[in-house]
């Protein structure tokens, strides 16, 4: 049996802590993916996993193995890549992980950008609102919006989004344009519950930060949502450029206070930390970098 595939299933198996997400992670089934890592312990002749009826946990040995294995199978991959690269381009599949509004909108349409010059690649894009766990689930990547904590991951900013507040000329006509920050408590308000602070809107008028309680009838976990219900005149809505695809440029909303600047949201590509970045992951962050700025959303 092959002994890469065997250190693949194992890593795979104690990373996800069960037979199932790594076979699903691997791509293979169950019973393979168990049965090469019972071949890796016999070839070692040493127990690996502790197996119960729930989840699979770690031995001393298999502590040991897992902390040095990931690394060699990135060096491995990475000698394979640049060597089968440099005469035919980029292969084999990238998993990506994105928002879903965001996903829909822009990183979509970058990765079938991406593909037209590599035609050997797969794209493998999961689209959550959650932070998903990158190596769980195999994520090489992730597009995530705000600010990334996570020790394990390392990050690289792409850009920033402005967060604008809109309204239709129809509900502003009918209810009249606040003036200050202060006005919106009196407004109808539309809630993105995605965001950090979803009922507490906060803005720069170049003296410091001001920030209003918000309320209203419609709360949804979506941005583009939250735009489109500003346009049919249901309220204001506190969402970044992308979401507005075309409504502010088209008159369908216009910019509310617009004397006081709205958050600004970081981009960053996330990926795991302490492992080589194969350089078909690295190439497709660096064209995301060049594609977000010329897609004009930020």
């Amino acid at each position: 049996m092959d002994l890469i595939d065997e250190l693949k299933a194992f890593v795979a198996t104690a990373q996800t802590g069960s037979f199932t997400a790594a076979a699903g992670q691997l791509g293979v089934s169950n019973r393979l993916t168990s049965k090469y890592v019972a071949d890796l312990e016999a070839r070692l002749g040493v127990r690996l996993l502790q197996r119960t009826t729930r989840k699979v946990g770690l031995t001393p040995a298999g502590e040991d193995v897992l902390a040095r294995a990931p690394a060699l199978l990135d060096d491995l991959d990475a000698l394979i890549g640049e060597v089968s690269e440099g005469s035919r381009g980029f292969a084999g599949v990238i998993r990506v992980s994105a928002p879903v509004t965001f996903g829909e909108i822009w990183v979509a349409g970058m990765l079938e950008r991406f593909g037209r010059a590599n035609p050997a690649l797969s794209f493998d894009l999961r689209l959550s609102d959650r932070h998903v766990d990158l190596a769980a689930e195999g994520i090489d990547v992730a597009f995530r919006l705000g600010r990334t904590e996570t020790q394990s991951l390392k990050a690289r900013k792409l850009g920033s989004f402005r967060s604008i507040l809109v309204a239709s000329p129809d509900y502003l006509a009918r209810r009249g344009e606040p003036k200050v920050p202060a006005d919106l408590s009196a407004h109808d308000c539309i809630i993105d519950t995605n965001r950090r602070r979803p009922r507490r809107w906060s803005f720069d008028a170049g003296g410091g930060e001001i920030s209003v309680n918000v309320s209203g009838r419609f709360h949804v976990n979506s941005a583009r949502a939250a735009a489109g219900l500003a346009v049919c005149g249901h309220g204001l809505a506190y969402v970044p450029r992308f979401a507005l695809q075309g409504a502010l440029a088209a008159g369908l909303v216009v910019a509310v206070l617009p004397a006081h600047s709205g958050e600004t949201i970081p981009l960053s590509a996330v990926y795991l930390e302490g492992r080589v970045l194969p350089r078909k992951v690295r190439a497709l962050i660096d064209f995301a970098a060049e594609d977000i700025r010329a897609a004009d959303i930020l």
